[in-house]
């Protein structure tokens, strides 16, 4: 039994991503942890046919199987991809275009322009793996919309400049200060659009029995 901060869960948690804000957000429910850089996962080998929606969470799927390591009889894995999906109007065979990482400045440009004045869905897909003695391989994804106000050029390129969000899906932090002056609104989960739905997250715990008080 792992204990933190008054809390209890049956396993040791592996949080199997390098990304500093999902250590963070994971680091704020209070249960311990331990991560795990995940390698070889080719996130553009997706299933002919799969909708856009759900391509998150296929994709955190796709990160569990790639930690190879054999799973301890307490252990559990836990792996997240967050994708931004905006409106695409004159696409007819997809409402929402899907939103990646910038490769570089004049990308994470384009990606803010495409972002304001419109509204956007982050979608964040999560996925728990235990050792085969407990069982436990399931998945779920948490959906966000966020609105943008119209950005200028120069807050744009301040932005881009100055935060460097090029390991950030659609171009962006949320927290920071493109999320303090432009974001009008959004309509579900804030630390969704961080990377990480961590309500969602302690309700799938929960649901394991995986977490107790004393």
């Amino acid at each position: 039994m792992v204990q933190g901060f008054g809390m209890k869960t049956p396993f040791h948690l592996i949080l199997g991503s390098s990304s500093p804000r999902r250590k963070m957000l994971l680091e704020g429910i209070g249960l311990p942890f331990v991560t795990a850089s995940l390698h070889g996962v080719n996130e553009t080998n997706l299933p002919e046919g799969i909708a856009p929606l759900d391509i998150p969470q296929h994709l955190a799927q796709m990160k569990s199987r790639a930690y190879t390591k054999p799973l301890e009889e307490n252990e559990l894995l836990i792996t997240a991809d967050t994708l931004v999906f905006s409106a695409s109007p004159h696409d007819t065979s997809s409402p929402w275009t899907i939103m990646g990482k910038p490769q570089n400045r004049e990308e994470a440009c384009q990606m803010l322009q495409n972002l304001s004045g419109n509204c956007h869905k982050v979608v964040t897909g999560v996925f728990l793996r235990s050792s085969k003695i407990h069982g436990i391989a399931c998945g779920f994804s948490d959906k966000t919309k966020v609105w943008f106000s119209r950005l200028t050029e120069e807050e744009i390129q301040y932005y881009v400049d100055h935060y460097k969000p090029y390991d950030k899906a659609g171009g962006y932090g949320v927290q920071e200060w493109i999320g303090y002056i432009g974001i009008e609104r959004i309509e579900g989960s804030f630390y969704n659009v961080m990377g990480f739905p961590t309500q969602k997250f302690w309700a799938c715990l929960k649901q394991l029995n995986a977490v107790s008080f004393p």
